[in-house]
């Protein structure tokens, strides 16, 4: 498994998505309620929750998918509806969500705001993705979901 977290880490950052740029949001999402919180810390919980198999499979998956859309390899009219990560298609965040759910409900409200707002790392994939310049339909949701996931596990801690 080691081994295929190292290869989700390496395809995250070849689409310009790092641990830290994640642990930032983590942190931003953390603070006021643990004060001696620190990035260090937040950075942490991003590598164990990249460390579970659930979340290494989506994080590949996910990026696969977005990969194969940008070089038009899926069929044309599903091909469409993800390069201009339509409204009403939501798998997108029903593959992100299999990573907050096994975070609980803490991940799952967490998500659903870093959806909405789009903060961060998430916001710049999701202009990048509108812009057409890269295809980030699943990636942005599944960089949400990731830190929610961490942001759970500091808030049961």
């Amino acid at each position: 498994m080691e081994n295929l977290q190292a290869v989700a880490i390496k395809k995250l950052e070849e689409r310009g998505v790092t641990i830290h740029d994640m642990a930032l949001l983590v942190y931003d999402l953390q603070k006021k309620y643990a004060p001696d919180l620190t990035i260090e810390d937040c950075e942490n919980m991003v590598e164990h929750v990249l460390g579970k198999r659930e979340v290494i499979h989506t994080v590949l998956t996910g990026i696969a998918l977005d990969v194969a859309t940008e070089h038009d390899l899926l069929d044309p009219e599903i091909n469409q509806i993800i390069k201009s990560d339509e409204p009403l298609y939501g798998i997108d965040e029903i593959l992100a969500l299999s990573i907050a759910n096994v975070s609980g409900s803490i991940a799952l409200t967490n998500f659903g705001y870093v959806d909405k707002t789009k903060p961060g790392i998430i916001g710049v994939l999701d202009k990048l993705g509108k812009d057409q310049k890269q295809c980030h339909t699943f990636l942005d949701d599944i960089v949400g979901a990731i830190v929610s996931a961490s942001v759970s596990r500091i808030a049961h801690k």
